[in-house]
C-alpha cells in the first residue's frame, strides 16, 4: 500500500478525489483497498471519513465545505482558549511539545492535540507573536533543513566515518559510547566543551580557551580519562577542526573517534538535545565571564539530576552510577567534582 514517504508533501483531497472515495464507499470497499486506489495512506482515508462526514453519512460536496471551513478557522489551539493557554504555561514552564502532548490526556483535556500541531502553533504567525518560539529547547528561526550551496569535504586526518561505529553504539543499549560538541556564546573566547554518554545520558561540560584541536582534545582525555575503559569505548563529533586532534585523545584514554555524515546534527541527536537544555541557564547572548566554575557546574548537576523520560523517569546521574555498578552515595560524578 503506498504511503506517505518522509520528507513528501502532503497534498489535501480534492473535490473529485472525494466524488471516487463515495463511490469506493457506496460498494462496499474496505479503507486499505481504497486507498490503495487512491494512491493515499489508510490513515489519511480513515481522517477524512471521520471529520469530513455529516448527519447522512460522507457526502463529497458538505465534505469539500466542511474541510474548507475548517482550513478558515485556523488551528485547533488557536481556537479554544483553554488549549491554548494550557500549551502556552507549559512551553513557559520549559516543556516540550511532545511532553505536552503526552500529558494531555491525563490531564483530562477534552481537545488533545500531537506534538506536531503544537510545534506548527509555535512557529505560526499567532505562535511568533506571542513569543512563543523562545520556549523552545532546540528553538531556530524557521523550521526545516537549511539550504546550503555546495558540500564540502571535512579535513579532518584519519577520519572515520559514523558508518563504521560499533552496531551496539547505535541503539543506546551498550555503555561507553559518548557524543562530544562545544558550546559558542557571544564573545568569540566564550567556549564550552560537552560530552554526553549515550546510554545514560550523563553530561559533562567544561569550560576551554579555544577551539584549537590540542586544547579540545586535552579537554577531552581531563574528563574522562579517571573512567574505567569499559566506560570509554567510543565518542561521535561532528566534522569541527576543533575534534581534528582526536588520535591524541585515542593514545592517551582508548578512546575511539566517529564523525558525522556533513550537516548531519541528528546523528548525533543526544548532545544536541542537552546543548539545548543547558542553554536554557546559558544563553548564547551570555558571557561566560559571569559564570564561576561552581556555577557552569551546578547548571550541570540540575541537568544531570533531573529524571529522564527515555531513563524510566531515573536521573542521568544514577543511570550512569548503575551502569558502573557501584552505589549512588559512593560515586562522585566525573566533571563535577569540587574544583
Amino acid at each position: 500500500m503506498p504511503g506517505i514517504a518522509m520528507g513528501t508533501k502532503y497534498s489535501h483531497f480534492t473535490l473529485d478525489e472525494r466524488c471516487r472515495l463515495r463511490g469506493m464507499i457506496e460498494m462496499g470497499l474496505a479503507p486499505g483497498e481504497i486507498a490503495r486506489r487512491l494512491g493515499r495512506h489508510r490513515g489519511t482515508i480513515y481522517r477524512e471519513i471521520a471529520c469530513n462526514r455529516c448527519a447522512s453519512g460522507y457526502r463529497p460536496d458538505s465534505a469539500d465545505r466542511m474541510a474548507w471551513v475548517r482550513k478558515l478557522r485556523g488551528p485547533k489551539i488557536q481556537r479554544y482558549t483553554r488549549l491554548r493557554d494550557y500549551v502556552g504555561d507549559r512551553l513557559a514552564m520549559g516543556w516540550s511539545p511532545e511532553e505536552i502532548a503526552g500529558r494531555m490526556e491525563l490531564d483530562g483535556m477534552t481537545d488533545p492535540v500531537s506534538a506536531e500541531s503544537i510545534y506548527r502553533y509555535v512557529y505560526s504567525p499567532a505562535g511568533r507573536r506571542a513569543g512563543l518560539p523562545r520556549y523552545l529547547a532546540q528553538r531556530k528561526a524557521k523550521r526545516g533543513r537549511r539550504r546550503r550551496n555546495g558540500r564540502r569535504e571535512p579535513s579532518i586526518p584519519n577520519r572515520v566515518s559514523i558508518d563504521q561505529r560499533p552496531v551496539e553504539a547505535e541503539g543506546r543499549i551498550a555503555f561507553g559510547h559518548w557524543e562530544g560538541d562545544l558550546m559558542h556564546f557571544r564573545r568569540q573566547q566564550d567556549i564550552l566543551l560537552t560530552l554526553q554518554e549515550r546510554c545514560s545520558r550523563l553530561t559533562l561540560a567544561e569550560r576551554i580557551a579555544s577551539k584549537d584541536a590540542t586544547d579540545t582534545a586535552d579537554a577531552i582525555i581531563d574528563q574522562l580519562a579517571a573512567l574505567p575503559s569499559t566506560a570509554i569505548q567510543t565518542i561521535t563529533h561532528d566534522n569541527g577542526g576543533e575534534f581534528a586532534r582526536h588520535e591524541r585523545v585515542q593514545d592517551a584514554i582508548g578512546l575511539r573517534a566517529f564523525f558525522c555524515d556533513p550537516h548531519s546534527p541528528w546523528q548525533r541527536g543526544g548532545i544536541e538535545n542537552a546543548n539545548g537544555r543547558l542553554r536554557r541557564d546559558l544563553p548564547r547572548k551570555a558571557s561566560l565571564s559571569g559564570y564561576s566554575e561552581k556555577d557552569i557546574d551546578a547548571i550541570v548537576w540540575n541537568l544531570n539530576s533531573t529524571p529522564r523520560k527515555c531513563l524510566g523517569f531515573k536521573t542521568p546521574i544514577e543511570a550512569f552510577a548503575s551502569q558502573l555498578g557501584v552505589a549512588l552515595e559512593m560515586w562522585t560524578c566525573p566533571g563535577l567534582v569540587e574544583r
